[in-house]
């Protein structure tokens, strides 16, 4: 009798467990299936940069990390000191590396027993196609027996945000809050999509974005990739992609005269050595006044002054961590809005951006991520 009743009690003891440990199958950004025993409790995120973007998708976000880089820290403390006031327990996690590849330590990582290592196309090494047997890191690790999976916003991020974020957000058993963020994702590029659905290309009106403006010497624009990408989204053309033959690099003042944009966008961190060197201020923590006066000083210190955009009014500023995450789809609106008014009344980034705090985020953005040269009436 003592042998069945310690049995049943033996049971009734296993069956939460078990509904706790289902698997958990996921497709990632390169398409590789990856399987989890069940939802990811001791991530490593080898580039912390993502860590808002965890945010979307899981509530509590900070009791899930086992291990990540500095960049977090460093190149985005504003968010940083934001996230940190609510999580303290982000200032003990450990450090397995910088934000590149060749800092990260496979060896820490692994003594930090991850259940899950989550990495970006550009930290693997991959390009877009390429086989993921090619990546020395992604086979270290599963050599380790660790689940990894690749999620990319950076290097194809109209086609890899998707799936990167249905990834991440399975891995860490949060089904229904990343449909629904997804759904509002596409929602509104879907939204941008239709308003040009009968634009024709030569209305693509010529547009400069001057990437991380006033911090190196004049200018630094995209070439083909991400922001490229985007601009063409938002119904415009990038001068940079045109005699640019990486995916960033400079344009003299000469040649970005000579091809008079009419719509002018300076992008920016708001925080790190970029914009105590010049840089625009913008982002989180910075007063509307600071990033227009921010703007103003960047525009002038690099004789812009004469472009048609800033003549006609037509100049911006945004921050630049948009294009490293799913909400890159607040900065299309946003230039979709500057580049094409007539077909996008009615439709403000600033509200998408109100709506993803109230709906997503635990720790709400709280700053200026978006500014007009001149204040709106």
């Amino acid at each position: 009798m003592n042998i069945l009743r310690h049995l049943l009690l033996s049971l009734t003891l296993l069956l939460p467990l078990g509904v706790q440990a289902q698997p958990i199958e996921v497709t990632d950004a390169m398409g590789r299936t990856v399987t989890l025993p069940g939802p990811a409790k001791r991530i490593v995120l080898t580039q912390a940069r993502h860590f808002p973007v965890l945010a979307l998708v899981h509530p509590e976000p900070a009791n899930l990390i086992a291990g990540w880089s500095d960049e977090f820290k460093t190149s985005f403390s504003n968010e940083y000191e934001t996230y940190l006031k609510r999580y303290p327990q982000l200032a003990n996690i450990p450090i397995v590396g910088r934000h590149t590849a060749d800092t990260f330590s496979i060896e820490q990582a692994l003594a930090l027993r991850p259940d899950l290592v989550v990495l970006t196309a550009a930290f693997a090494g991959l390009t877009p196609g390429q086989d993921t047997r090619d990546s020395a890191l992604i086979q270290r690790l599963t050599a380790a027996k660790v689940p990894v999976i690749v999620i990319d916003f950076f290097v194809n991020p109209l086609e890899n945000t998707v799936p990167s974020l249905r990834a991440l957000g399975y891995a860490v058993g949060e089904k229904e809050r990343t449909d629904e963020f997804i759904q509002f994702y596409e929602e509104h590029m879907q939204g941008v999509a239709q308003r040009l659905a009968d634009l024709p290309k030569e209305d693509h009106p010529p547009v400069f974005v001057h990437a991380h403006a006033g911090s190196t010497d004049c200018c630094n624009s995209p070439g083909a990739g991400t922001f490229n990408d985007m601009i063409s989204y938002a119904g415009g053309h990038n001068i940079g992609v045109d005699v640019l033959k990486s995916s960033t690099g400079k344009l003299n003042f000469e040649y970005i005269n000579s091809r008079a944009p009419v719509v002018y966008v300076a992008t920016g961190t708001g925080a790190g050595k970029r914009t105590t060197s010049g840089g625009l201020a913008i982002g989180t923590g910075v007063s509307e006044d600071q990033a227009r006066k921010s703007l103003q000083a960047i525009i002038d210190g690099n004789r812009l002054q004469a472009l048609p955009a800033v003549r006609s009014g037509n100049s911006h500023g945004i921050w630049h961590a948009f294009n490293d995450s799913p909400l890159h789809m607040i900065f299309i609106e946003a230039l979709a809005a500057w580049i094409h008014p007539d077909r996008f009344q009615g439709v403000s980034a600033l509200k998408t951006l109100e709506e993803v705090n109230q709906r997503f985020l635990t720790v709400p953005m709280e700053g200026t991520y978006m500014i007009d040269l001149k204040p709106a009436p």
